[in-house]
Order: C-alpha cells, then sequence, then structure tokens
C-alpha cells in the first residue's frame, strides 16, 4: 500500500487497499463518531458511511496524511449533520446532576461523569475538545479540518476547558493538579 498512497503521486488507490485503509482508520472514525453522537449504533452507521463516501472519493486521495485528514474532517462534519438531524434535546451543564459531597478519593466513575459532561458541551465545542484531547490534534489542525480560525478553535477549546473546570470542580470538589 506504501506505493499506492505515497506522497506526491496521484496515483490511484487499489481496491485491495481499501480494505487495509478501513482497518487502520475504522477505530479513530468510530471513536469520534461515538464520542460526539454518545450512541454507539449511530456511530456505527456514520462510520459506514463515511468509508463508503471514502471508497467514492478514494482516488482523489494522494497520501495516507491526505486521507486520515480526509477521514477526520468527512467524520466530524457527518457527526454534527447526524446530531442535527436527531434533534435530541441537550443536556445543559446547570441541568447535570451534582453529587452530594465533593469526594476526595479516587472515583472509578470518574471517566464516565467526564464523558457526561464533554457531552453536555455544545456540538461545536464538544467535537474540538474530542479532537484536541482523543485524536491528540493541535488547534493549527483542528481548525483545518473543521474549516474555521484558528484563534475561533482556541478561543471553544478555552471556554470549554473553563466550563468543564467549574462543572468537575462543583460536582467532585477543588481539583489540584
Amino acid at each position: 500500500m506504501a506505493e499506492s498512497l505515497s506522497a506526491g503521486k496521484s496515483t490511484v488507490v487499489a481496491e485491495s487497499d481499501f480494505a487495509e485503509i478501513v482497518r487502520r482508520h475504522q477505530a479513530m472514525v468510530f471513536s469520534i463518531a461515538l464520542r460526539f453522537l454518545g450512541d454507539p449504533a449511530a456511530a456505527e452507521e456514520l462510520a459506514q458511511d463515511v468509508f463508503l463516501q471514502l471508497h467514492t472519493n478514494l482516488s482523489r486521495l494522494k497520501s495516507e496524511e491526505h486521507v486520515k485528514f480526509w477521514l477526520r474532517k468527512v467524520t466530524s462534519h457527518r457527526s454534527i449533520d447526524c446530531r442535527r438531524r436527531r434533534s435530541l434535546p441537550q443536556v445543559s451543564l446547570d441541568e447535570a446532576p451534582e453529587s452530594a459531597a465533593p469526594s476526595r478519593t479516587e472515583d472509578p466513575m470518574l471517566s464516565r461523569r467526564l464523558r457526561q459532561l464533554v457531552a453536555s458541551l455544545p456540538e461545536k465545542p464538544r467535537l474540538i475538545v474530542i479532537l484536541r484531547y482523543q485524536e491528540d490534534m493541535n488547534a493549527e489542525d483542528i481548525a483545518e479540518v473543521l474549516a474555521m480560525p484558528v484563534a475561533t478553535v482556541k478561543s471553544h477549546l478555552q471556554r470549554s476547558l473553563a466550563m468543564l473546570r467549574e462543572k468537575v470542580t462543583r460536582a467532585i470538589g477543588e481539583v489540584t493538579i
């Protein structure tokens, strides 16, 4: 496959390589969709649609990096579209339940709770947090994927982290790093 997706060549990717591309990137695509949508069945369906769309556009992609970028971008946009179509009511941070008393011991449910708090963010900021911390993308790459200014990405990220920090502090007490 290295020959098919070599940088600088506009070689059409062989059909046999498509299965390898899917194997290599299916976890990433599914994970982005799942974290954004919160529904495994919807995330699986969205991932299948993204890979069908990739199959159609595969001849236009010139390198492995281009494929990965394309998959992140399409998955991000399709996730937003899916969420809007489903139009499920969103839970605001103020409506999310809080624990009765702050806990100072390690909480095995903390990661689940944090995922719930991230899920309560508005669409674009949530997607930015997912791409930044799950996909380990920098602000410039996120801006390119979402077709928005870098400053907007950084602003969304900063506000989202402040909201999450405040909610976590209210829920479990002061967090020391």
